[in-house]
């Protein structure tokens, strides 16, 4: 390959590495957001994170089909590039451990919720209401605690 285009091709994967770095240090940082999200019961915050971490990751996925082309094009790698591949997958694998605990979190919440919501409804305990052909299982209130 020629010299030139060698440069050219090295100085294009160093920069799809550095956006790469930034994106996944953004994404590490909204998924603290989202957790203090979580913690402070900030619906707004919460959505804000949401929509950020879906766009981030998208980049992210675009930033690695480019890096994947561009290593293609030149098999040879060196160590300063495998290093800095290391710390961008360090990264990513704290971020998916983040995303782990805040989505243990949601399922934790949701089904507090729907704990709360089977109290008020007057359904609480008494598992699925209908079986598989229809039939209505569990007692029958006269009320529930929200009508009483």
């Amino acid at each position: 390959m020629r010299q030139p285009l060698q440069h050219e091709l090295n100085d294009a994967l160093a920069s799809v590495l550095d956006e790469m770095q930034q994106r996944a240090n953004e994404l590490q940082s909204t998924l603290e957001d989202e957790r203090a999200a979580l913690d402070h019961a900030d619906a707004e915050a919460l959505d804000a994170a949401g929509n950020r971490k879906q766009a981030l990751m998208q980049q992210l996925e675009q930033l690695d089909a480019e890096r994947q082309l561009l290593q293609r094009q030149q098999p040879v790698g060196d160590a300063m590039r495998a290093s800095r591949w290391a710390q961008i997958l360090q990264v990513l694998r704290h971020c998916h451990a983040l995303n782990l605990r805040n989505g243990s979190l949601v399922n934790q919440r949701l089904a507090q919720l729907r704990q709360a919501l089977a109290i008020l409804t007057g359904h609480a305990g008494e598992g699925e209401l209908y079986g598989s052909s229809g039939e209505l299982h569990g007692s029958l209130r006269s009320k529930s605690l929200a009508a009483a």
